[in-house]
């Protein structure tokens, strides 16, 4: 098994911007240190506590500063952009990065973002976008046929050729065809880990679903990929976990649920999950229970991994043979403050808990 990151970030409103950015850099600089394989940074447009809205210009402000981490978008809000502009930007990023980057597309689901976009978030159109804006991409980076290209969305026109000056469409992506293309699922049947499956992308899964959600996303990707004549790969397969290490089990639950992940939930993840029609619903192990006893102590016992590192190692095992195995475990970036304990953590977790799990290789196709 190997570790990820997801950056989402989560940085609470009234906060230094411009520190806020620098404290993020510092922590993908210092998983960069520690060995971690990949991390994904979050893109949004209306959301104070997520508040990168550029997250192309992040990763290239990573690259000189990093080493071997893999750099991802996480993802490429695809209604928030015009395909055309995309392609050439990412492509940039690829070639930027010499392949050292992951592509990670979806949808968006922040309501103010949508709204933005003129986007009715109950009517699902953000999703047709996004299947409709990310093929087209992939066509323009494969064959760019020169015309018009244009819906109530986007509009732009691919020119002619025009050999005598070097005009044409050129660029085209670093890795070949393209980067690894990566999408996440947040809910228990996903249509869009379907299609991870047919297509044969990195499918993610995300970080508040209880295990039993999470273990009935891996159908979804089996089913799409059984659809396309192929066996799905638990090996790609990321799983996303809020997760807190400390020395003893009882200072990691207090610092935990007192810290920035116990804010970030209390104040933005569980209210703004409580606003979407079912979404609570989707977190409760026992769906008689009521809206109100799903709490930051409710996650914490039945959701994040919180613990000494023998602990975390045993609930990291306990999901990896509930679910069947898994290729990456993503942890989840907070607000960096306070750093000596939050790099305290991801020490523990790279150091102390996952040699204990050296063992946990999934098999290809299981």
């Amino acid at each position: 098994m190997k570790l990820g990151d997801f950056t989402m970030p989560a940085h609470p409103p009234g906060y230094d911007y411009t520190e806020t950015l620098q404290e993020d850099l510092e922590r993908i600089i210092a998983l960069d240190q520690l060995g971690y394989q990949e991390t994904w940074i979050g893109e949004h447009f209306t959301s104070a506590w997520e508040n990168i809205p550029a997250n192309d210009l992040f990763i290239a402000r990573c690259i000189g500063e990093t080493q071997n981490i893999r750099l991802g978008t996480g993802v490429t809000c695809m209604p928030s952009h015009n395909p055309f502009s995309v392609a050439h930007r990412i492509a940039q990023l690829d070639h930027m990065l010499k392949g050292r980057f992951n592509w990670g597309v979806g949808p968006g689901g922040f309501p103010g973002d949508l709204i933005a976009m003129n986007i009715d978030p109950k009517t699902g159109k953000n999703r047709e976008l996004t299947r409709q804006a990310v093929d087209l991409v992939l066509q323009l980076w494969d064959d760019p046929k020169p015309g018009r290209y244009k819906n109530e969305f986007w509009d732009f026109t691919v020119p002619e050729p025009w050999p005598e000056i070097g005009m044409r469409f050129h660029i085209k992506p670093y890795q070949k065809p393209h980067p690894p293309i990566a999408v996440a699922g947040s809910r228990p049947q996903s249509a869009t880990l379907v299609q991870a499956g047919e297509r044969d992308w990195i499918p993610i899964s995300i970080n508040f679903l209880p295990w039993a959600e999470v273990k009935s996303q891996w159908s979804s990707v089996e089913e799409g990929a059984k659809k396309a004549g192929r066996v799905a790969d638990r090996r790609k397969w990321r799983i996303a976990r809020d997760i807190y290490v400390a020395d003893t089990t009882e200072q990691a639950r207090k610092e935990a649920l007192e810290g920035p992940i116990g804010i970030a939930y209390e104040q933005y993840v569980l209210r703004i999950l409580s606003k979407i029609p079912g979404r609570i619903q989707q977190l409760k192990k026992d769906p008689n229970m009521a809206d109100s006893d799903v709490t930051p102590e409710y996650m914490m016992d039945h959701v994040w991994m919180v613990g000494s590192p023998d602990d975390v190692a045993k609930q990291i095992r306990d999901l990896y043979e509930y679910v069947g195995g898994f290729g990456v475990l993503v942890t989840v970036g907070h607000e960096w403050k306070p750093a000596d304990k939050w790099r305290h953590s991801h020490e523990l977790l790279v150091n102390e808990v996952m040699p204990q799990l050296a063992d946990l290789v999934p098999t290809p196709g299981t």
